[in-house]
């Protein structure tokens, strides 16, 4: 991998890709997304072999991935995402003139994308990370997850066809394969401008760190995981104890636990523990054991769980089967909020079909475990309205926890769509302000530009008075076209 020159080619991408036009961007989008489904007879029993996902769910996350290359494809064609600002001179304002000055949104450069290993299509070479990327008008040096290589091949072939289709510079995607050292002298190159990643914590906060000691700093996006609580009330639970159980199982043992949104933590209040407990017992003898990714993923889960069982404050409601070599057995334990509280390793992450039930008193019990509560992707809530309307303070509470807040339903399953939010407070990511996924996603890789007094002449298409792009604007403090 001769690295300088995969930069160099990228920065030259760089500046030609910066100024394609969005309805350009949006018919090379398109191709990329033609394209997929043009080799899905090859992509999806591929992924499936080297995932070991069943093809059902891969058939599904190539529905998803095209669908959100497409929506970004739209988002580009329309224009207004750019946030075009406008505030004219008034050369008579006394005591100082004011100047004209217009602003908008212009994209970083290349951009670092690291592939994830527990989505093989849309959180990898074509995920959201590459193409809000590439929406914007970043290259992207994509970092293969050696849990998919040819799968990630294949895809970023796909790319590259796109590019040649319309006839663009071949550096505004590059396709790289290697290990730890070749992803750090990624994120260190002097061109690159951002990172992405999707993975563990510990991968996440190396990435980051490594960025921040560069001599010029650059954002590393990194969605690290979530235990993503559901807090669970009385009421609620009487009403249908075992398909709340029902639902919570299924959430938790969806893709044998392996999603950043699977529900690791659930509050339940003392007077229902005994029911859904059994109720949850039940359900769990009927899930089979599945193979997981891999057997790095496999054993770091078990490992886990061993030292969970070394823990005498839990109580263990279904405990894994021995450790299995590839296959992930599901495991729940249940412990005292008080001695929840009393230690921060009960708040870690298990990647797998595990969950910590954790079994609450009072209200003040309640507050107590929000106000400890680490930064979550997502936060369930299974409560009658009127037994939130004293407790106001509580969802607050819960407010500053979270990227996504749900009153019903489960975390697992993110809707691709313009309101989506998909990241959160530290250490669930590194940046709470930024989501992967979603058209907001693209705003991480670009930056604002204002330009004051400048000839007409000089200024991009969507900062001209006549507005040719036809965008929404702000133009002296209202909105139009």
């Amino acid at each position: 991998m001769n690295l300088d020159q995969i930069f160099r080619s990228a920065q030259e991408a760089f500046l030609f890709y910066k100024n394609v036009t969005g309805k350009e961007k949006g018919t090379f989008l398109r191709k990329i997304a033609d394209g997929l489904e043009s080799v899905k007879a090859d992509l999806i029993p591929l992924a499936a072999r080297e995932s070991n996902l069943p093809e059902g769910r891969i058939t599904g996350e190539l529905g998803r991935t095209v669908g959100q290359i497409r929506l970004f494809a739209n988002l580009v064609e329309e224009g207004s995402w750019v946030e075009a600002t406008i505030d004219h001179a008034d050369p008579s304002r006394s005591p100082i003139p004011k100047p004209d000055i217009r602003r908008f949104l212009t994209p970083l450069g290349p951009v670092v994308v690291f592939g994830a290993s527990n989505f093989p299509l849309a959180f990898s070479t074509a995920g959201g990370d590459t193409i809000s990327a590439l929406a914007a008008g970043c290259p992207v040096v994509y970092k293969a997850h050696p849990a998919h290589p040819d799968t990630s091949l294949l895809v970023g072939k796909v790319i590259q066809r796109a590019i040649q289709d319309s006839a663009f510079p071949e550096g505004i995607f590059t396709h790289v394969v290697g290990g730890i050292a070749e992803g750090q002298a990624l994120v260190q190159h002097p061109f690159a401008k951002a990172v992405a990643f999707t993975g563990s914590h510990r991968g996440g906060m190396a990435l980051f760190e490594l960025a921040s000691r560069r001599p010029e700093p650059i954002p590393v996006y990194a969605e690290m995981g979530s235990v993503n609580p559901i807090f669970t009330f009385e009421k609620k639970l009487e009403k249908d104890i075992t398909g709340y159980a029902k639902s919570f199982i299924a959430s938790l043992t969806l893709g044998v636990g392996q999603f950043c949104t699977n529900p690791g933590l659930i509050f339940v209040p003392r007077s229902q523990e005994a029911a859904f407990s059994a109720a949850i017992k039940a359900e769990l003898e009927e899930i089979a054991a599945a193979p997981m990714l891999h057997e790095g993923i496999a054993s770091a889960y078990y490992d886990a769980l061993q030292y969970l069982q070394s823990r005498h404050e839990l109580e263990w409601v279904k405990v894994a089967a021995a450790k299995d070599l590839i296959k992930g057995h599901p495991a729940l334990a249940k412990i005292k909020a008080t001695d929840w509280l009393s230690d921060n390793k009960f708040q870690e992450e298990v990647f797998g079909s595990f969950a910590l039930m954790v079994v609450y008193e009072s209200e003040s019990d309640l507050m107590e475990v929000a106000q400890k509560l680490h930064g979550q992707l997502t936060i369930t809530i299974w409560a009658e309205l009127s037994e939130l309307t004293d407790k106001l303070y509580l969802i607050n509470l819960l407010e500053e926890k979270c990227g996504r807040m749900l009153y019903k339903g489960v975390p697992t399953g993110v809707e691709v769509g313009y309101a989506m939010q998909h990241g959160g407070p530290y250490p669930s990511t590194t940046d709470s302000r930024s989501t992967s996924v979603g058209v907001h996603a693209i705003k991480r890789f670009v930056r604002p530009i204002a330009f004051q007094d400048m000839p007409e002449i000089l200024l991009p298409d969507a900062l001209r008075d006549d507005n040719p792009l036809q965008i929404w604007r702000m133009v002296d403090g209202k909105w139009g076209k």
